[in-house]
């Protein structure tokens, strides 16, 4: 199980995404409620709920499919999902870094992307396992 190319792709999602709760994805201002007062914050997945339901749905869907590695079909299926998934994260992170004042993108922005090439290529690499299984089910 470990030794799939697949698994170490989405292992490593599975690790971004818990990082994206640790680390900022944009440090921006915010402008205090009742005040002329600005406040400096970072933009972690767990300050938007959206953004924190998608973060935790990505997290469990990478680690399911870890474990479904007998039904190639499935895991094909939960990649494709996670995907989309990553992707509507990171359109959330932008539309929540544009929502804060003079918002510059962190070291960590990066996190997002790397959780969707992670499931790109473990999507390849099961489509890959499934092209090969069916190639010797025709040599039988």
């Amino acid at each position: 199980m470990i030794q799939r190319q697949q698994t170490l792709w989405l292992l490593l999602a599975t690790i971004a995404g818990v990082l994206s709760f640790m680390f900022p994805f944009a440090v921006g201002e915010k402008i205090i409620v009742n005040t002329t007062m600005k406040e400096r914050v970072d933009f972690v997945a767990g300050e938007d709920f959206f953004i924190l339901i998608l973060t935790i749905a990505s997290i469990g869907i990478a680690a399911v499919t870890i474990f479904l590695f007998k039904d190639r079909k499935l895991q094909i299926k939960l990649c494709l999902l996670g995907l989309l998934v990553s992707i509507g994260i990171l359109i959330l992170y932008i539309l929540g870094m544009n929502k804060l004042l003079a918002s510059t993108p962190a070291l960590w922005s990066i996190l997002p992307v790397v959780i969707i090439i992670s499931y790109f290529m473990a999507f390849r690499n099961i489509r890959k396992d499934e092209k090969l299984v069916k190639s010797l089910d025709k040599l039988r």
